[in-house]
């Protein structure tokens, strides 16, 4: 193979979800849509969060940064694809392809500890409450959450430099409607054993440790509410553990039937998967933590009010200064 086919690609094609034109701009509302959904509701957790003095403990703690994660997820990746819905050409440079890369699995990282983070602490709320304020202390709650950050900085950096050092020689059209890791593999023209080697290896280890600390503080869970004796105290328990679970089943779900794979069987229908954990995840979050939480209903609804008071001062006040003299 010459030399001049060995040069890197300045930029990737993202073929998106439908090549066809009549598809696009139906698309392009549907994502548009869910998107300003997944902004407002994660901002609303994050207010009604921050402004409720009731809700100052490490349990929403947590899911605010949950919140903020989920945006800043939806952020590296519907932008471009809308922007994409309606361009012609549909290209992202090769800086681009991987600054995105490397975000999105920061951000899908952070989610997956956070998401055990939660679990501990709901382990640490039912089966040792008398000392819960102790154990999740603030200090503790904050390293909880820098060990987070760290690690998927770390995770997401290795997976990219691995990337970087591959040649594209072939086809630069990307079968997917971002820069997602096995996509952008399926390009490349020089080996990608030692990629595949280590999104098997450390990958699994790193999307395998939360998983396995959220099963076993689920276990001591269950393990602690079957010996209570009454079943409102069992069915007060377990709904406080109904929400943190549901997302835990469409986030991992989705994550494991997607990644854990070979690289060879990477289909459309891995693509149309993508979105449950990229988009629907982060739009249903809001949702399921509030409308299954009376804490958080209360807060939004305090939110709502505080918001619809302030607009009622506004408008006065701009009524009154008209009718002046």
């Amino acid at each position: 193979m010459g030399m001049s086919n060995l040069t890197r690609l300045s930029e990737f094609i993202l073929i998106g979800l439908s090549s066809h034109p009549e598809d696009q701009k139906p698309l392009f509302a549907l994502f548009l849509i869910m998107y300003l959904v997944t902004i407002t509701g994660n901002l609303l957790i994050m207010l009604a969060i921050r402004s409720d003095p009731k809700l100052q403990n490490p349990m929403y703690f947590f899911l605010s940064i949950l919140s903020f994660a989920d945006i800043c997820y939806t952020t590296v990746v519907v932008p471009k694809m809308l922007v994409n819905f309606l361009s012609e050409t549909k290209t992202i440079s090769y800086a681009e392809c991987l600054t995105q890369m490397y975000f999105f699995l920061v951000f899908g990282n952070i989610d997956s500890y956070l998401l055990a983070v939660m679990a501990i602490d709901r382990y640490v709320a039912i089966c040792n409450p008398f000392h819960y304020v102790t154990v999740m202390n603030h200090r503790r709650c904050t390293l909880l959450l820098a060990f987070s950050v760290a690690f998927s900085c770390l995770h997401s950096l290795l997976h990219v430099l691995l990337v970087n050092r591959l040649t594209f020689c072939a086809s630069n059209v990307i079968q997917h409607f971002f820069c997602d890791v096995n996509p952008v593999l399926k390009l490349a023209c020089s080996s990608t054993f030692v990629n595949e080697v280590m999104a098997m290896t450390e990958g699994l280890a790193s999307v395998m440790a939360p998983c396995i600390c959220i099963i076993i503080s689920y276990l001591r869970i269950l393990i602690a509410v079957l010996n209570v004796p009454s079943v409102a105290g069992k069915c007060k328990a377990f709904s406080t553990c109904s929400s943190h679970l549901t997302v835990v089943t469409l986030f991992y779900g989705s994550i494991t039937y997607v990644y854990f794979q070979p690289l060879s069987n990477y289909t459309v229908k891995d693509r149309i998967a993508t979105i449950i954990y990229t988009v629907l995840t982060s739009m249903l979050n809001p949702f399921i933590y509030s409308l299954r939480n009376k804490d958080m209903k209360r807060g939004l609804e305090k939110l709502i009010s505080r918001v619809k008071t302030q607009m009622d001062r506004l408008s006065t006040t701009q009524a009154n200064k008209i009718h002046e003299p």
